[in-house]
């Protein structure tokens, strides 16, 4: 399948609009029955096994995921400063206080990505995505890579995979439940997904990155870019 991007449905809802508070529950749901918060920990602890001091994740939503990533791994990883960025943050207070019980001080940053890296932004050991880079073209993932790879010594994304089993699993998501805006949605995200080696393409050219990419689970797509230096 060729890649396609589309208007998402959520990207244009108030935050507060019923629909897409109940897409944002779904997208819960569908992240569990895709393992995201498995294949996100895997990943994380392969590759910074002692732990990051500082992470960031970029299209962070309701920052739930990466809260249950945080509860599994916060007795080996201390007093981690987190960084959730969104241009439309939707993080109760009580998802910044389950940080707080577990050690981690979490950031809540309301910013468009690549005016939050124009704003001078210090280094950090790991940024994080999941379900983002998609909603991007080609050149824009090409730019956002480059600012990525000043401010990092490890990036990790997670990704709709392009494959029929994606698109077949999109398609099933009405028989649990899923609202019109995140069949919609779901449909719009695996055909704007990635195959192959196509994110590493993008990547900027350098010895300094070990590049890992591959399908992850049936339905997702796993980009890792870590400095050799790391």
């Amino acid at each position: 399948m060729t890649r396609v991007l589309r208007p998402e449905l959520l990207d244009s809802l108030p935050a507060d609009n019923p629909a897409a508070k109940r897409s944002r529950a779904d997208l819960r749901r569908v992240n569990g029955w895709m393992g995201h918060r498995r294949i996100l920990l895997r990943a994380l602890e392969a590759a910074i096994p002692t732990g990051p001091n500082s992470m960031v994740e970029l299209g962070a939503g309701d920052g739930t995921l990466t809260l249950s990533i945080a509860t599994r791994l916060h007795r080996q990883w201390h007093r981690v400063e987190l960084t959730l960025l969104d241009r439309q943050p939707v993080i109760t207070e009580g998802t910044r206080n389950h940080f707080r019980r577990i050690g981690w001080t979490a950031r809540v940053v309301e910013s468009d990505v690549f005016d939050w890296f124009a704003s001078g932004q210090p280094p950090v050991d790991v940024i994080m995505t999941n379900l983002f880079l998609h909603h991007f073209e080609a050149s824009e993932i090409r730019r956002l890579f480059q600012a990525i790879a000043n401010h990092c010594r490890c990036f990790i994304a997670l990704e709709p995979g392009r494959n029929q089993m994606a698109r077949l699993g999109a398609e099933c998501l009405g028989l649990i439940g899923c609202n019109y805006v995140t069949r919609h949605d779901a449909r719009v995200s695996v055909q704007a997904g990635f195959c192959g080696r196509e994110l590493t393409a993008l990547w900027p050219i350098s010895a300094k990155w070990r590049i890992s990419e591959r399908r992850a689970g049936l339905f997702s797509h796993l980009f890792i870019a870590q400095s050799i230096s790391a």
